[in-house]
Order: C-alpha cells, then sequence, then structure tokens
C-alpha cells in the first residue's frame, strides 16, 4: 500500500494505545522528524508514563513542532490523538506555518490492541482505556478532512500496516529542480502585439496560428509569466491561447494573478464585478467557441499559486512572497500570491492601499513579481516587480534570469486608462516593524547606561525625517536609509563565499555597535575595512624577533611559487572612496548630498577633522583618475582604493608622543642622573665601571629609540606633505577586483601614480621565486638595508589575492594568510621599548602566539572580500554592513595588539 505524503507536511498518526504508531514512524521516518508525546514526558518528568505531566508534556510537544514546521522540516506527531480536541491544536500549527497536515489512523481491532496491551511491561492501566481511545477514534473518524486534514490514509489491520510504504512527494509549487535559465514576463493584461513583440526580443521563434500557435524557445531557456494574462488590452484570448500552448509544450510555466483568478471565477459560474478590464475580456470571450472558455477556464483553475525555482534561489509569484510563506501550501498563502499585502483601507482613488512588504523582506531567494504598476523596475531586498504598465501606456517587461538583465518593449497605445498614476516602489508605505530592544542578557552584563544610549540613537536615526534628495534615491537606497539592530546584534555567523563561515559573537557585537553608531562616517560609504594583518613566526635566530626567512618558509610550506615583498609604510590604513562627479554619491552610494568621496580608516571613521583637507585630496584624486584614464578604462564612475596615508595620522601621532616619546624622555632622564652618580662614584675610586658601560649601552638603546619613534610624527599643514600609498584597486562599478593578481594591482596603481607623483607614490617592492635561494637572498638584503635606514619593514604577500595552499600535504583549496609582516628591528623597539633586544627581553618576546592574530587575520580577510562582492552586486546595505561591521566586531577580541 502505497501512502503519498507531502515533502513539507505535518503528518498525525492518529490511534489507540498499542495500536504500533511508535514502531510505524521508527519504521519509516528518520528518528530527528518525530515528536513523541511520550518523549516529551520524559523530557520534563524523566517518566515517560507520567500522566500528571502530560499538559507540560504537550506544551513541549507544541513548542518543537512549530519550530521545525517553521524551519519548513516535516514534522511526525506520535500520540494518541484519538480526540478532536488532540488534532484541533496540531491542524492550527499547520495552517499558521502553512504546511499540510495528513493524518494516518491506526484502526486495528480491539482484539488485536489487548494482546499487545498484554506484551506490554511499560503500560500498567486497564483495558478499558483502550475502548475509550477506539470509541473516541470512531466517533470522530468520518470527519477528520472537515477538520482540516488534507490527506487522510486509513489503516484497518496488521497487514495494511505492513504493507505500507512511504512516497514522498513535492508540492506543486516546489521545482527546485528546474534551474532555468529562465525569462521571467511581467503583467501582459491583454497586450497581444507587445507579448509577441517582447518574446521576439528575448528570442523565442513563433510557430503556427490561431489554436496551433507556439513558440521555439532560445536554447535551454523558458518563459515563466506572472500573471494577469487577461483584461484591459486589446486580445486577451489571443494571450491565453499562446501561453496555454507554451505550458502544454513545456516551454513556459504560469502563476495566476489576480485578474486571472476573477475570470476563472466568472467562468465557473460564479457572480463577480465585470470590472478592471473584466468586461473587455468576457466581450473578447464571448466571440470565441463554448470549447475555447471551456480550456481557458480549466487551465486557469490549474495554475499553482507560486513556484520555487532554482534550489530555491527564485521563486516567482504574482503579487510576491515573504520567506514564511515560499514553498508553503494554504488559503493564505494563494492569497498573498494573489492579493499582496494591504492595510484594509482604500485611497482616494477607490483602490486597496498596498503594503511595501519588500521593504522589510530578508528572504534569500530572489523574489520576481508584478501585480502593482510601477514606472520603471526597481530592486528592493532581493525582491523585483516587473509589472511596468503595457496596458497603461507603459512597457511590458521581462527579466533574465540568472543574468539579472532586464529586456523591455514600449507599449503601442494606451489601452487603460489607470485610476491611480503609476508610483514607484520606494512610494508604497511600509510596514515598519517595531524597533528591537537589546537582548535582556546583554542588559544584565553591560553598562546599562551605555545601551540605552545605542538604543537611543537608533531611535532616533529611525524617527528623523528623510532629507530627501536633488537626486530621486532607488526604492532600496530609501530603504537603506534606516538601519535595523536586529541585522547586526545577537551572536551572528556570517556566510563568506571564499571562506569558510564566520561567527561574531555577541559581546563583541555591542562594542562594534557604540563604534559604528557614534563615530562611523555616513554608512553608506562603508563598503570594506580592511582586515589586520598577522606577523611572520618568531624568527629562530638569535639577534631578531622577526625576520624574511620565516615569511618565505611559510608560502615554501603552502605549496606558493611566488611572492611579492612591498615595503611597509609608516602612516596609516586607509580606504579611499573617489567619485567621478559628486551626484555619484547620491545616485551610487545613496547619500542624500552631493560628495566627491569619502576617506577613512580601517575603523570605519572619518581620517581627517577637516573635511578641506579630505575635499582637497579627493580633488587631487579625481585629477589623476581622469588624466590616467580610469574611468573610461573600467567603465566606472567611482573607483575604492586600499591605501596607507603619510605621516601617522594626528590621533597615531598624539600616541606616539603620549605614550612612546613619554617612556623615551623619562628613560633618558634616568639615565642621565645615573651617569652622574656613577661618576662621582668612579671618582671616589669606586669600581663602576660595569655599571657604567651598562648605563652606557642603555643611553645608546634610548636614543635609537627616540630617533625611531621621532621620524614618524611630521606635521602637515593641508593636503602638502601628504603622501598618498595605494595598494589595491579594490572595486569599480560592478566589479570587486579580489580575482586579479597582486602584479596586476601594482601596474593599475603604477599608472594612477605617475598622473600625479607629487601626492602619489608607488610602494617599492620585489618579486620572489621561492625557489630561487638567490632570489630569497637579494630580497632578505634589501629588507635588512631598508630596516637599518629607518625603513618599517615589508608585507609579504601571495601573487594570488585570494591565495590557497597548493601543497600535496596539505588540505587542498584552504585558504592561507593573505599577507605577512616582517618588522625591522629599531621599528620594533617602538613597540616592545627600548631594550626589548636585550637577551633576557627577547627571549621572553619569542615566546609569544600568533595562532589568534592568524586567525582572526583570516576571518577579517574574507569579511572584507564579501562586502566587496555584496557591494558591487548591489545587494541591500544591511547584507553589506552584516561584513563591514562583523570586521569591526572582531577587533574587539582579546589579542595581542603588539602583534
Amino acid at each position: 500500500m502505497m501512502l503519498d505524503i507531502p515533502e513539507l507536511s505535518l503528518v498525525v498518526l492518529v490511534g489507540a494505545s498499542s495500536s504500533g504508531k511508535s514502531t510505524f514512524a521508527r519504521q519509516h521516518f528518520s528518528p530527528t522528524e518525530i515528536v513523541s508525546s511520550d518523549q516529551c514526558r520524559a523530557f520534563v518528568s524523566d517518566d515517560s508514563t507520567d500522566q500528571s505531566a502530560t499538559g507540560d508534556a504537550f506544551d513541549l510537544l507544541h513548542h518543537w513542532v512549530g519550530l521545525r514546521l517553521k524551519r519548513g522540516r516535516l514534522t511526525v506527531v506520535d500520540a494518541t490523538n484519538v480526540q478532536p480536541f488532540a488534532r484541533k491544536s496540531l491542524i492550527e500549527l499547520a495552517r499558521q506555518h502553512h504546511v499540510l497536515p495528513v493524518a494516518i489512523v491506526f484502526d486495528l481491532p480491539e482484539r488485536v490492541l489487548q494482546e499487545r496491551h498484554r506484551a506490554r511491561a511499560d503500560r500498567d492501566f486497564g483495558l478499558h482505556v483502550l475502548t475509550n481511545h477506539r470509541r473516541d477514534l470512531h466517533r470522530s473518524l468520518g470527519g477528520l478532512e472537515k477538520e482540516g486534514f488534507r490527506h487522510v490514509h486509513v489503516l484497518k489491520s496488521e497487514s495494511d500496516v505492513a504493507a505500507v510504504q512511504i512516497n514522498r512527494t513535492l508540492t506543486w509549487n516546489d521545482r527546485r529542480t528546474d534551474t532555468g535559465p529562465f525569462d521571467i514576463i511581467g503583467d501582459v493584461h491583454g497586450c497581444y502585439p507587445e507579448l509577441l513583440e517582447l518574446l521576439d526580443k528575448l528570442g523565442y521563434r513563433l510557430t503556427g496560428a490561431g489554436e496551433a500557435i507556439g513558440v521555439v524557445p532560445p536554447a535551454g531557456r523558458k518563459a515563466v509569466f506572472v500573471g494577469d494574462l487577461a483584461d484591459r488590452g486589446p486580445d486577451s484570448p489571443a494571450v491565453l491561447q499562446l501561453v496555454m500552448n507554451m505550458a502544454r509544450d513545456g516551454v513556459a510555466l504560469c502563476v495566476p494573478g489576480n485578474h486571472d483568478d476573477k475570470l476563472y471565477r466568472y467562468l465557473s459560474g460564479k457572480k463577480v464585478s465585470l470590472t478592471h478590464g473584466l468586461d473587455q475580456t468576457t466581450a473578447q470571450l464571448n466571440a470565441q467557441s463554448p470549447e475555447f472558455r471551456q480550456q481557458v477556464r480549466q487551465f486557469l483553475g490549474k495554475l499553482i499559486s507560486h513556484y520555487v525555482l532554482d534550489n530555491g534561489r527564485l521563486v516567482v509569484a504574482h503579487a510576491g512572497l515573504p520567506e514564511a510563506m515560499q514553498g508553503r501550501t494554504s488559503g493564505a498563502v494563494r492569497a498573498f500570491c494573489l492579493y499582496g499585502e494591504t492595510t484594509g483601507e482604500t485611497d482616494e482613488y477607490g483602490l486597496p492601499v498596498r503594503l511595501n512588504w519588500a521593504a522589510n523582506y530578508r528572504g534569500r531567494a530572489m523574489v520576481v513579481h508584478g501585480h502593482v504598476p510601477v514606472p520603471a523596475v526597481e530592486w528592493l531586498n532581493n525582491v523585483i516587480d516587473i509589472d511596468t504598465g503595457c496596458c497603461f501606456g507603459g512597457q511590458l517587461t521581462a527579466l533574465r534570469y540568472p543574468e539579472k538583465e532586464l529586456v523591455s518593449v514600449p507599449a503601442h497605445q494606451v489601452y487603460s486608462e489607470p485610476k491611480r498614476p503609476l508610483v514607484t516602489v520606494s512610494e508604497l508605505p511600509v510596514a515598519q516593524p517595531e524597533l528591537p530592544t537589546l537582548l535582556p542578557s546583554v542588559a544584565e552584563t553591560a553598562d546599562q547606561k551605555k545601551l540605552d544610549g545605542l538604543q537611543s540613537a537608533v531611535n532616533s536615526q529611525a524617527e528623523s525625517p528623510v532629507v530627501k534628495s536633488a537626486v530621486p534615491l532607488t526604492a532600496q537606497q530609501e530603504a537603506d536609509g534606516v538601519l535595523d539592530l536586529a541585522d547586526v546584534l545577537g551572536r551572528r555567523t556570517v556566510l563568506t563565499r571564499v571562506g569558510p563561515p564566520v561567527k561574531i559573537p555577541e559581546e563583541s557585537a555591542i562594542a562594534a555597535l557604540e563604534v559604528m553608531s557614534r563615530f562611523a562616517i555616513a554608512p553608506q560609504w562603508l563598503l570594506y575595512l580592511p582586515p589586520t594583518m598577522s606577523p611572520v613566526e618568531t624568527s629562530a635566530l638569535p639577534d631578531y624577533l622577526e625576520h624574511p626567512a620565516e615569511a618565505f618558509a611559510y608560502y615554501q610550506k603552502q605549496g606558493v611559487e611566488r611572492v611579492v615583498c612591498e615595503e611597509k609604510h609608516m602612516g596609516s590604513r586607509t580606504v579611499v572612496i573617489v567619485c567621478r562627479e559628486p551626484s555619484v554619491a547620491q545616485t551610487r552610494f545613496g547619500l542624500s548630498a552631493p560628495a566627491d568621496g569619502s576617506v577613512y580608516t580601517r575603523t570605519g571613521r572619518a581620517f581627517f577633522t577637516n573635511p578641506a583637507v579630505e575635499t582637497a585630496l579627493l580633488h587631487r584624486l579625481q585629477t589623476a583618475l581622469t588624466r590616467a584614464g580610469f574611468w573610461e578604462r573600467f567603465g566606472t564612475d567611482w573607483i575604492a582604493l586600499d591605501a596607507e596615508l603619510m605621516p601617522w595620522s594626528a590621533k597615531a601621532r598624539e600616541l606616539i608622543r603620549s605614550q612612546y616619546a613619554a617612556v623615551g624622555a623619562a628613560g633618558m632622564a634616568t639615565l642621565s642622573a645615573t651617569a652622574d652618580v656613577l661618576a662621582q662614584a668612579a671618582g671616589r675610586g669606586l669600581r663602576v665601571q660595569k655599571l657604567q658601560a651598562g648605563n652606557a649601552g642603555q643611553t645608546d638603546r634610548m636614543i635609537r629609540f627616540r630617533d625611531a619613534y621621532g621620524q614618524y610624527c611630521r606635521a602637515v599643514d593641508g593636503i602638502e606633505g601628504l603622501t598618498l600609498a595605494p595598494f589595491y584597486l579594490l572595486a569599480t562599478e560592478g566589479r570587486a577586483h579580489t580575482d586579479q593578481p597582486h602584479d596586476w594591482h601594482l601596474t593599475q596603481i603604477a599608472d594612477l601614480c605617475a598622473a600625479d607623483p607629487a601626492l602619489l607614490t608607488i610602494t617599492e617592492h620585489r618579486f620572489v621565486n621561492l625557489s630561487d635561494p638567490v632570489s630569497i637572498a637579494e630580497t632578505t638584503e634589501w629588507w635588512k638595508r631598508m630596516t637599518r635606514n629607518e625603513g618599517e619593514g615589508m608585507v609579504v604577500k601571495p601573487l594570488a589575492f585570494v591565495p590557497r595552499n597548493a601543497s600535496s600535504s596539505g588540505p587542498a583549496l584552504r585558504l592561507i594568510q593573505p599577507a605577512v609582516k616582517c618588522r625591522g628591528r629599531e621599528y620594533l623597539r617602538i613597540i616592545y621599548g627600548p631594550d626589548y633586544d636585550t637577551p633576557d627581553h627577547l627571549a621572553i618576546l619569542k615566546k609569544r602566539g600568533l595562532q589568534v592574530k592568524r586567525s582572526l587575520a583570516l576571518r577579517e580577510f574574507t569579511l572584507g572580500l564579501e562586502s566587496l562582492g555584496r557591494f558591487v552586486a548591489r545587494e541591500p546595505l544591511r547584507r553589506v554592513h552584516e561584513c563591514t561591521f562583523g570586521v569591526l566586531a572582531l577587533e574587539g577580541e582579546d589579542v595581542d595588539p603588539t602583534l
């Protein structure tokens, strides 16, 4: 006996005790799919037979079932469920989560139940309980479908139970195995000439005519219609005939629109009002044969509410569909697919006021819909409305998937005057969720005043009036104007395309939120934050803490053949975004006012306290980029650079003066006083020569320490004296250049630097063949000369921007360190103090651990690449910020700052 069970359903086992439900469940379903009342009793009371725990046990059971259904998992409830009230709550759960409830009934003879009961040592109740169970079951057995069960399977004997085979069927809307590519066509509304023109433009070839009309699609492609085939246009019957034939031939899918549903009800004899173009369609259909009208009725009646396609990456529904309803089946799902979400009110035109549900959409799947006519297509949170009002004189539009290309043809004429002017997506009212409060667990462990301040900052941001730009913002940019705490708070896991998922601890998120909300620049600029960098392994040489040998050995072990060694500049890491024109800040980045770009630190703060200096720097870069032909070469109107700006920023200089310089000045004063005392002692004939020699050595180290920090603290006046050393051309419009090797980046940067050598400098570098000892030795000597001459050190990088382990002995394709820094002996004196290189101190420092730092560097690197990829793909700002915010949060981890 084959029982068809929908893949996404709530299976309710119904039967008296000892009818074999638990055994049946274990035979046909996995242990994780079964939620048993006995198991729940054991969880809450440690005794599966404790009837006094039944209430708590069923509270747990319902909660457990609800969580599984929320996540879209088939769930089997193993309980007696012989009374209607017991089943009612389960059916309500199924409806709440839009899944099909299925009943499998075990109506076995009482004799069989009694025999099994006597053989069970875990049951101590009387046989009358079995009689009561069977009586309750038979009283309601005939009404199971009326209760709400979509499928009811009744097993009458032991042989019936033994013969069962479970066949898991996909829901009709589940076409995840159909991966496309697709051409998704917006609301046609009877505009037959435009439909033919659009199909031709998409590459579909027309065949036959009349009832035999059909199309031959481009190789491998399939059309998908978002509904509203009829009404308002000049020839709804021709549109219906063509789409029905395409669906019959397997070259098209179609979901119903609200106009199609209304036409179906009319053709089925239901009483409907002949408005909104239905009067035209009925007149056109009345000129057709009764057989054709019957074909239309049957076709429309079989249309599925929505389709889930391409492994769940694509959802097509007439009015769209939120994530909680995708792939589900219920009357509420179908209603949303047909009509969308409304407030229940009508506007001044007598039309329903629709809510912009897409503004709060967070689903993984791309949702393509129509229903609401818009003057131009706009993306909003991975949702796109492609109804561009052809029947109202607009366009008929198709979306090519997965290419995300739009193809449109203009309406030949205005076929129907709209009752309400077409509105943009951003003009639709948004159902604003209540702003989340910070989690109680966080509030209990952190400074409450600080948390209250953060909540207040977010509240005021959300409630402040939106400054209207002179350049209209897109729907996505309007939605990005208010950021939600829920998108960044709590323990999070960020999926990245180049590495493993990155976990963001909850406590780190709180600290990062304070930095981001109080100190960061306008969030629209924050498309990337540079990662931290790990130093090389501790040197095995006696006089060195860091040495190039360890850097070369590390990459040799990873199977890397060539590396580039770049001078490590004594400046501040910065990200520079340059707009070709100030209006680009509005059109591409969504700012409310024009701007030339942004210069910010690796923690997202404005680099310059004086905006005039930033503007002057950006103007120089605009000119240089124009001279070098960058805008035309990359087809872009903005560029993002990762760079070093020298000298050190004012904050860094103050740190040097207040901490390192203070140590040096105090140390020199002490040594000078000590020298005087020792000189006096020697004058009295005391033997203090060794002490004098030691003091002189310490004085020499102090002088070198003072010289080391002093060179980094020069002040500059405005832009004069600044030097910018770009490392990477991070991104331009439509592309992140992280797929290019480092030598490509250096070539592009060299072209840019040549356009303004007074401001821009190319980083001195050497390419090293790791199989060539001469190449290694020459670069090591270069590093020694550079660091002896007061240079900071060098950074060693594999040529590949995203380097992976190529060694046969290492895990295949494992991500490795994208760079390691190797600092010079005198620069390390700034970090570790003037006498760090004495044998005793160096022995202690050589025990430093790098594992945490290296892990942090890799995690921040993958987050940075992910944020760039999301930005150039025009994903919502919250998705970009999930990564940049993650980098900032990870910076709060407990890592030795001297590394």
